[in-house]
């Protein structure tokens, strides 16, 4: 054996990576490597057993629970109910359609749990309007993938569930501390939006403001779709369920909403609807199981801990958050965001701790930090399902998404440096 050889994996997976292969086998096929190079000390058969050890987590059965709630959502046509709801609150704004997408995003954000989810649902409904009626169809993606970014933040997250599982972090209080954060964020988006806007003339969807009546009319016609995160937050605080039972109830609540409420779809179709899940959360729990073996090549080699060894003592906590959050921006633009969240987290958590950070504020700001990559160019999730519906291409896409990138680089900042932003709310319900 080198004494490169308990690096080797890495730089083989990051090989991987830039050479485009999906997430699953450049980890996957690493973690191999390290069993092959070292048979005589661990068993091969330890990789198997390993893949299969991933999954073993009780936290992990929200995350096919809260998918199935969002695809059931998505049946019970929750989005027409939201987008109304959103054209009463700011459709008398400047660039109203762009404003209404960033409000729904946030409506949505504790619907889908999945920011691809988000990103699929408004650039099919408004971001196709915004098309139609004069907007530059570039600006629509943007507008459409960046405000998918919130879903990543307002619970239920699927990444702060991942964060979570990975870290052992309590995914109650990551999920009280992304509500903060996620509202800044919507904020950022229509405040950047509301400048674009006046610049290009794009004017409102209302002639004048809502009423009362109308504005509660609308909040009482989408009052059961706005209240699940307040089931969600409210019934793991006080001890009625707990984060991963909470996926159960919501998938429970949804469905009595769905059939009986709304009456919006047949329980013929549940069957359908049901395999859409089962697909989606396949694709995160088979990454799940490759960053489990290739977890154990991390621990086996101490990777985290020779690379804390070559920060200890530099940085202090903001500094260190700083230099991170620049390190994962520039990841971010090569490597998919949940990939690089399975891959990076056992690689800083470390570092963190060592520096005296808080895991549920470095876990929100991971978080966001990696979701951006979703909307940076050239790699990134939500860039290209809102490209593809749309029929933009990518540079175009990076003209128009500059302004947006540049606010939330900026609002990394200030979470990163104001850690009461982030953590307030969850040592108030946790304290």
């Amino acid at each position: 054996m080198t004494a490169l050889s308990p690096w080797l994996p890495s730089l083989l997976m990051f090989v991987l990576f830039a050479l485009r292969t999906p997430v699953t086998w450049a980890m996957a096929i690493p973690a191999l490597l390290f069993f092959v190079l070292n048979r005589q000390d661990v068993p091969l058969s330890t990789f198997a057993q390993e893949l299969t050890e991933g999954t073993q987590s009780i936290s992990l059965l929200a995350l096919p629970f809260f998918v199935l709630a969002g695809a059931i959502m998505n049946a019970a046509g929750i989005t027409r109910r939201l987008l109304n709801v959103a054209e009463i609150l700011v459709g008398h704004m400047t660039g109203a359609l762009a404003q209404m997408c960033i409000v729904l995003a946030t409506m949505l954000g504790g619907l889908t749990a999945s920011s691809n989810a988000d990103s699929a649902i408004l650039s099919k409904t408004i971001g196709i309007q915004m098309a139609r009626r004069n907007y530059s169809p570039a600006f629509a993606a943007v507008i459409t993938s960046c405000s998918s970014i919130i879903a990543a933040l307002i619970p239920p997250s699927i990444g702060l569930i991942v964060y979570g599982y990975l870290t052992e972090t309590s995914v109650g209080r990551l999920f009280a501390a992304g509500i903060v954060p996620g509202l800044l964020l919507g904020l950022g988006l229509m405040l950047t939006t509301w400048v674009v806007a006046v610049r290009r003339g794009y004017g409102p969807q209302r002639d004048k403001r809502a009423t009362a009546a109308e504005i509660r009319q609308a909040l009482l016609d989408g009052l059961w779709a706005l209240s699940i995160p307040f089931v969600i937050l409210f019934g793991t605080r006080y001890g009625i369920f707990t984060t991963t039972e909470s996926g159960a109830v919501v998938v429970a609540y949804v469905l009595v909403i769905g059939l009986v409420v709304y009456r919006a779809f047949p329980l013929k179709a549940l069957p359908a609807i049901i395999q859409d899940a089962v697909l989606d959360t396949s694709a995160v729990m088979i990454m799940i199981c490759a960053a489990s073996a290739f977890g154990f090549y991390l621990a086996w080699e101490m990777v985290p801990q020779k690379l804390a060894a070559g920060l200890e003592g530099q940085w202090n906590p903001t500094s260190l958050l700083l230099v991170i959050n620049v390190l994962l921006i520039i990841i971010g633009t090569a490597i998919e965001g949940s990939s690089a969240l399975i891959v990076l987290t056992p690689i800083l958590l470390p570092m963190t701790q060592k520096a005296g950070i808080d895991p549920v504020h470095f876990g929100v700001v991971m978080v966001a930090n990696l979701t951006i990559a979703g909307v940076t160019p050239p790699v990134g999730g939500m860039m290209y399902i809102a490209s593809r519906v749309l029929g933009v291409p990518m540079r175009d896409y990076a003209i128009e998404v500059f302004p947006y990138l540049a606010m939330m680089c900026l609002l990394l900042v200030i979470l990163s440096v104001f850690p009461g932003l982030t953590l307030w709310l969850p040592n108030l319900m946790y304290n």
